[in-house]
């Protein structure tokens, strides 16, 4: 990966997508089409490998391959898989919170993990968390909603191990390679994570990861203590909750390390989970500059080398 700094990184999408093969501009055009740039830019790579290409090849016999793709038996929808791409930059994370599996009921998921899309009743892990939130926030008032696009926009990256799933089957895509690909998303975080947080100027300075659960460990174990602030704990599930998680004081504590590395305006508002005018837009089609990045804000239109904002 070339570049002192994140922005300085070149990339330009017409460039790469004229460089492609045939059968990879068949099987990336989700990813061409929907990708934030700035995570595009760092995984440019990686999504022309062997096992990534399987992977899609897979996704493609279930039904997924563009943006526009209405398949009825994986979630969430193709427009959706890479939204945690689009809303939190790559430069801007601060904060990493790491998921299992999508939510494999009909209307659930929408590419953030533990969120689910307005109108859709509380999951049980997410009562948990906001839970957790009140009674570390006396003045939070849990909303009766569970979209948490407003956390997702403030930097905190809400990432599933698996981006897909089959309709009523936990688990169905694990090992089919996103388990790969989502390591690769981790290591971009611990390289370059906070690069655009104050006066950072474009090198990682470290973030918060919050792992609950051991599948959620597995992802940290080998990230460096120091770097980075590392919280554990158990499960939000209903089944694990009051085993650990509960009680933790992980917002408490992420807040109070993003104060120390990046000052006052790095920390979280965790009681922020207004969704005032989004609603139209998750619930129909995306706009063209939320599933474009040559068009998008993170991207510029002639799509020369693309050093915006990561």
């Amino acid at each position: 990966m070339s570049g002192n700094t994140l922005n300085s990184i070149p990339f330009s999408l017409n460039a790469y997508k004229a460089g492609l093969s045939a059968e990879e501009k068949e099987y990336l055009a989700l990813e061409c089409e929907t990708m934030g740039m700035s995570w595009m830019k760092v995984l440019k790579d990686e999504i022309r490998k062997p096992y990534f290409l399987k992977l899609k090849k897979f996704l493609a016999s279930e039904g997924v391959k563009g943006a526009a793709d209405k398949c009825t038996t994986v979630f969430p929808q193709a427009k959706d898989i890479y939204s945690w791409s689009r809303h939190t930059p790559l430069g801007k994370v601060r904060v990493l919170i790491i998921g299992q599996d999508p939510y494999h009921n009909v209307g659930q998921a929408h590419g953030l993990c533990f969120s689910v899309q307005p109108g859709v009743a509380l999951p049980g892990s997410l009562r948990n968390i906001y839970q957790e939130i009140a009674s570390s926030y006396p003045s939070f008032i849990p909303p009766k909603h569970g979209h948490l696009i407003s956390w997702a926009r403030s930097g905190v990256l809400l990432l599933n191990t698996s981006l897909t799933v089959h309709a009523h089957q936990a688990g169905s895509h694990a090992n089919k390679g996103w388990e790969t690909f989502v390591g690769e998303v981790i290591k971009a975080v611990d390289t370059w994570g906070g690069a655009n947080i104050g006066s950072a100027g474009g090198k990682g300075q470290g973030v918060v990861f919050m792992a609950w659960g051991a599948w959620a460990q597995k992802r940290v174990a080998g990230l460096d203590k120091k770097r980075h602030c590392i919280l554990t704990s158990a499960h939000p599930s209903p089944l694990s909750a009051h085993r650990g998680f509960l009680g933790n004081g992980h917002f408490l504590k992420a807040n109070q390390w993003l104060r120390e590395r990046y000052g006052p305006d790095g920390e979280v508002d965790w009681c922020d989970l207004t969704i005032d005018g989004e609603k139209a837009k998750v619930d129909g089609s995306p706009s063209q500059e939320e599933i474009s990045p040559s068009q998008g804000s993170e991207g510029k239109k002639n799509n020369t080398e693309d050093l915006a904002d990561a």
